[in-house]
């Protein structure tokens, strides 16, 4: 009994990817997959009640709708929405890499995401700035000269922070684990080099987040005239 007990205690004793709690690769990739989309799915519904709001805003204000949208810098936006689908496309190389244990590749990719990343959050505190500067920020130091309706306006502002502000925590979330990811392929550490899993993990969250902006983008900046 006690050499089968070892036996199997030796077995579990793993130095490669394979948690000790899994019988395989694929049961522990398919936990990966099922955590995942979980996730996502959660995050869906938690987007969801926000863009059920904003639909039901425009759909009773459209023009107070479109005359506070001018306030925002589509141009701006834009050069952030291709920042972010090149992002997507770093990622998505940077999971290819992973599959073929290309450890400089996955470098380089992953480098290119993070430097996304600071560039998007780099250019929503000159967004955001700029609307601090002009007394667009909800609150009782609103002020707002447009043609759209005060109130209305200042819910404009206030559904825009909240969701493109929500939006931005993921993205700072992103940049975290990519470059904790970065650090792990770095040094070699086994759980990434080894199982492509935990990378493609990260990218799959990622095009998530890009998912999101490409619904934000043009319902916030490129709103047309009623």
């Amino acid at each position: 009994m006690a050499a089968i007990a070892a036996e199997q205690a030796h077995s579990h004793d793993h130095h490669g990817p394979l948690h000790h709690q899994f019988e395989d690769l694929d049961q522990q990739n398919e936990a990966y997959l099922v955590g995942m989309w979980a996730f996502l799915v959660q995050e869906v519904m938690f987007f969801g009640a926000l863009f059920l709001t904003y639909t039901l805003m425009r759909w009773q204000y459209p023009m107070d709708w479109y005359f506070a949208h001018n306030e925002l810098d589509w141009k701006l936006a834009g050069f952030n929405t291709f920042n972010l689908l090149l992002s997507s496309f770093f990622a998505a190389m940077g999971v290819r890499s992973a599959q073929l244990k290309d450890r400089k590749g996955v470098l380089l990719w992953l480098g290119g995401v993070l430097l996304c990343c600071l560039v998007f959050l780099g250019i929503k505190y000159v967004e955001y700035a700029l609307k601090w500067e002009h007394h667009l920020v909800p609150g009782p130091s609103f002020f707002y000269q447009g043609e759209a309706n005060p109130g209305v306006a200042q819910m404009f502002f206030g559904l825009y922070f909240a969701m493109t502000g929500l939006h931005g925590i993921h993205v700072a979330v992103g940049l975290i684990v990519f470059g904790i990811l970065w650090l792990m392929w770095y040094f070699r550490k086994t759980i990434v080099t080894e199982d492509y899993m935990p990378t493609e993990m990260c990218g799959l969250y990622w095009h998530f987040v890009d998912l999101v902006w490409i619904f934000l983008y043009p319902l916030f900046y490129l709103i047309p005239h009623p």
